[in-house]
């Protein structure tokens, strides 16, 4: 059964299946557009635990995306709302351009290795799209698999920017170290910095990049200590190694 959701008054979108994600961060609903036919994603701006009317969070992620046109970003197309009378009522959601997987989810598949072009071909669509938004003063901060969105034509685009903000090259202020991902996040943030750029995005760009070569997450910590200590032991042994070689 498909039910109508509503955009200032008129008939925009039938949602034709729900819940394609549904986590703890957000639930996003695949729909298509009435007039057009288009596939789109809808995902729900969670009202949950808001007193004070709209989520501060939901209105940075708007207006960052409002500024953003790029073909490696995701396209925001609308915000809608849910009339009375079905079970959105009351629901806000944000109208993004549909991808049909993300690089986790590839990833994750059975027996799966991507090839030394498909890297490329997708780390130069990511450096892409984010050397825009850091040149749009725009930090991301969560760069993990799930966040990298995938067409079957192989174009790959950036998305959830839920934790992302502006920043400008003058402003020193403090920001807060709890962004990125675990298996993401730069030393600096686990050792809890509050002063940072577009440094700390580029980790976990490098991240993404050993793990599509090695298959699988090279800094896998349960908890900020042990990703912490991963991180110094690997560092320390490659330099052990040089300086080992360099003595022999």
């Amino acid at each position: 059964m498909e039910h109508d959701l509503m955009l200032c008054g008129r008939i925009l979108l039938s949602v034709i299946e729900l819940e394609v994600t549904d986590g703890i961060e957000c639930q996003v609903y695949m729909a298509r557009e009435i007039k057009t036919g288009e596939i789109v994603a809808l995902k729900k701006i969670r009202m949950d635990n808001e007193r004070e009317g709209f989520p501060i969070t939901a209105i940075r992620e708007i207006k960052i995306l409002k500024k953003l046109h790029h073909e490696n970003v995701i396209k925001l197309k609308e915000i809608v709302t849910s009339p009375d009378g079905n079970k959105y009522k009351g629901g806000i959601y944000m109208v993004f351009e549909y991808m049909d997987h993300d690089l986790t989810g590839l990833a994750d598949r059975p027996g799966m290795r991507f090839s030394v072009p498909q890297i490329k071909c997708y780390m130069r669509q990511l450096l892409t799209g984010l050397h825009y938004c850091h040149v749009n003063q725009v930090l991301h901060r969560d760069i993990k698999g799930s966040n990298l969105l995938i067409d079957n034509e192989g174009n790959l685009k950036l998305a959830d920017f839920g934790l992302a903000r502006s920043f400008s090259n003058d402003h020193n202020g403090n920001l807060t170290n709890r962004v990125i991902t675990l298996w993401y996040r730069p030393p600096e943030l686990l050792l809890g910095t509050t002063r940072y750029g577009p440094a700390v995005d580029m980790w976990s760009v490098g991240c993404i990049f050993a793990e599509l070569l090695h298959g699988k997450p090279i800094f896998p910590g349960k908890d900020e200590v042990g990703c912490s200590l991963l991180m110094s032991f690997l560092l320390v042994g490659i330099v052990g190694e040089i300086l080992l070689t360099k003595c022999t």
